[in-house]
């Protein structure tokens, strides 16, 4: 960066435009389909085209950002399993100068051969990736961040801050709590065979003022 003193307002700005656009195209989304809104919102798109190029669009995304998560695994594996005995189960799948064995290279083949085979095999599974992101997503996004924020620096918060931390993190187990009920919900409907885009999905606001 050429200023890097302005790294922490451009961060700001960045997680600002971002939640912000997510939240238009999911608000957009919901307002042009309704309730046939489908998994993949690139289904709903009129024409073969445009749903091929966006499709091509997204699988070119998904190339490029799969390494780095990829790579936080295989780091896992390898400091957990492949350090070397005795200090792990199985000797390490590094050379001397750093570079992987070839039967490493397997291993990391094998890892993403699996992960390939488990997005194809598991039913419903973007059903399922969005009940494991509701939970994922609002621990890395709002629980964690503040959670530590508060137990490395409590002595040196103001009140205010430590309440706003707070606010976050309560917001983001309701957050977490209505996605995760509504991907349950949905998981449970289409394992009993139901259309899930035909019926609407039952309000959980209404449910709840139902019993008063």
């Amino acid at each position: 960066m050429s200023k890097p003193q302005r790294f922490n307002e451009m961060l700001d700005w960045s997680h600002l435009a971002a939640a912000i656009f997510k939240a238009l195209f999911a608000y957009i989304g919901f307002l042009t389909w309704g309730y046939e809104t489908q998994e993949e919102i690139t289904n709903n798109l009129p024409t073969q085209g445009f749903k091929a190029t966006v499709n091509l669009i997204l699988v070119v995304k998904a190339l490029l950002s799969y390494p780095l998560p990829f790579f936080a695994a295989t780091e896992t594996v390898e400091n957990c399993l492949f350090r070397g005995k005795p200090e792990t189960p199985f000797p390490s799948w590094r050379n001397m100068d750093g570079t992987a064995k070839k039967w490493g290279l397997g291993v990391k083949m094998g890892l993403v051969v699996v992960t390939l085979i488990m997005a194809v095999v598991i039913p419903h599974f973007t059903t399922l990736m969005g009940f494991i992101g509701n939970f994922t997503g609002t621990m890395l996004s709002f629980i964690w961040p503040c959670y530590f924020h508060m137990r490395l620096k409590w002595d040196t918060l103001e009140w205010y801050i430590i309440s706003l931390n707070v606010f976050i993190i309560c917001l983001g187990f309701i957050i977490g709590s209505v996605g995760m009920y509504y991907s349950s919900y949905e998981l449970y409907r289409l394992f009993n065979g139901e259309d899930i885009y035909k019926p609407p999905i039952p309000i959980l606001i209404t449910n709840i003022t139902s019993v008063f």
